[in-house]
């Protein structure tokens, strides 16, 4: 018929164009990959946990405070009686008390977060584990040393107000003075580590004090009433025997010499952290 043009069957329809799917990561995945463990990081919580708690700031203030109080009353009330006693022994015998108060917040800084339940998000956060221990240990003992030694400093200058003019007189700047200042603080400190380590490893409050009163400070006293020379050579390397030899200007008898005994310390803190990182990878939390 005439006025109608011939249409062109289409056919089938062509198959729609395929593509291949592409897999994106997801939220979980990406947060994970994004996600890096440095020690900074660790350091910086392990920062913040130990300023936030209320117990840092009263431990603190206390041992602070006894190491002043106990050294301005000894300048004070000194009339000759104790000319015998060394002059930085004499203005620091606040820190036989301080001593407590930082070993008992060494113990709340480990064993505290087993109290609490707070462990367990710590070492989910921190699976190496190591990392938490290590960074409490690290503060801890920075923090412990320079609130020590500054405490020290000061008390001992105040002390000289009122001993000026007598036997005991001493300036800052005298031979040994500060040597002396300063030791004193690094026994304060490691005896401390060695509580905080016991906190790690018996992960509980009381447990740890009890085992710092009484390993640490009372039972080497027991040892020694032993009629032994042996005996009584060993117990001088005890951790709190090997402290007294320290912060002392002059030469403590019946001690061993304050290098020794510093390195005696210090071996004696690195040996129950280290036992306390072994069992922190081989315990459950």
């Amino acid at each position: 018929m005439s006025g109608l043009t011939p249409t062109r069957n289409p056919g089938p329809p062509s198959a729609a164009p395929t593509t291949t799917p592409t897999t994106t990561p997801t939220t979980a995945a990406a947060g994970s990959a994004g996600y890096r463990l440095s020690t900074r990081g660790v350091l910086r919580s392990e920062w913040h946990k130990l300023w936030t708690l209320r117990s840092t700031w009263i431990s603190l203030g206390t041992a602070v405070a006894l190491v002043l109080t106990v050294g301005v009353t000894m300048g004070v009330t000194y009339d000759g009686d104790d000319s015998d006693i060394d002059t930085v022994v004499f203005t620091l015998f606040g820190t036989q008390l301080s001593q407590v108060c930082l070993a008992v917040l060494g113990i709340l800084v480990t064993a505290g977060e087993y109290s609490t339940g707070m462990i367990r998000a710590s070492l989910t956060a921190v699976p190496t584990r190591l990392s938490v221990l290590w960074s409490k240990a690290g503060l801890f003992t920075a923090v412990a040393f320079a609130v020590s030694l500054v405490t020290n400093v000061v008390t001992f200058l105040a002390a000289q107000i009122w001993l000026s003019g007598s036997d005991k007189q001493l300036s800052l700047t005298d031979e040994g003075v500060f040597a002396a200042l300063t030791t004193s603080a690094a026994s304060l400190t490691l005896l401390s580590l060695i509580a905080l380590g016991l906190g790690a490893l018996l992960r509980s409050v009381p447990g740890a004090i009890g085992a710092f009163v009484g390993g640490v400070i009372i039972l080497p006293e027991i040892v020694a009433m032993l009629p032994l020379d042996a005996i009584d050579t060993a117990v001088r390397y005890f951790p709190a025997q090997a402290g007294s030899a320290l912060g002392s200007v002059a030469r403590v008898e019946n001690t061993i010499a304050p290098g020794t005994a510093l390195l005696t310390l210090v071996l004696w803190s690195a040996a129950i952290i280290a036992a306390a990182s072994v069992l922190l990878k081989r315990r459950d939390v």
